[in-house]
């Protein structure tokens, strides 16, 4: 407890790694499960939702759009590297937008890891949403999008205040 009485995890950055947590548990749990109900639902085949919206059994081995289909290992290594970053990134969330986008990104990264190493498709995550001539994806697959959008045009915005300014620094070391 802090001298206020106060939790200490509420104060300062606190409740926006809370945030994060929350969004990541929540992305992670509604990923699994819409997941758990296409392998069930999908066996027999796909259904057309509206539109373009189909839902559709696929299995993709490899990263965004199929790319290194079959390195399953190297793929579970490089989204464990970018979980620790991204929590790394957690603690030090400049506002809370950027903390919901964190926690989109990480429940994404998470849920589609626990695919890879928890369901047998042999490595590969379970996608089966498809809209018209996008390649089909799953729920974590969209929050990583979203996420990622969010904290581009977060950063574009409101720069981080601790970035360097290489061309500042250059001409201060002349």
């Amino acid at each position: 407890m802090s001298e206020g009485g106060g939790s200490p995890v509420l104060a300062g950055r606190g409740p926006r790694l809370a945030v994060v947590l929350a969004v990541t548990a929540a992305v992670v749990v509604v990923d699994q499960v819409t997941t758990t109900l296409a392998l069930e639902k999908l066996a027999a085949g796909p259904v057309h939702v509206l539109g373009p919206l189909r839902l559709e059994l696929a299995f993709n081995s490899g990263v965004a759009f199929s790319l290194g289909s079959g390195l399953t290992v190297p793929i579970v290594l490089v989204v464990l590297v970018l979980v620790v970053l991204l929590v790394q990134r957690a603690r030090g969330a400049p506002s809370a937008g950027v903390a919901v986008a964190i926690g989109l990104v990480l429940g994404g990264a998470l849920g589609n890891l626990a695919d890879r190493l928890f369901r047998a498709e042999g490595g590969a995550v379970v996608d089966f949403v498809r809209v018209g001539f996008w390649p089909t994806f799953n729920v974590a697959d969209a929050s990583i999008v979203v996420g990622g959008v969010l904290l581009a045009i977060s950063y574009w915005r409101h720069p981080h205040p601790h970035r360097v300014d290489v061309s500042r620094r250059r001409a201060g070391a002349r």
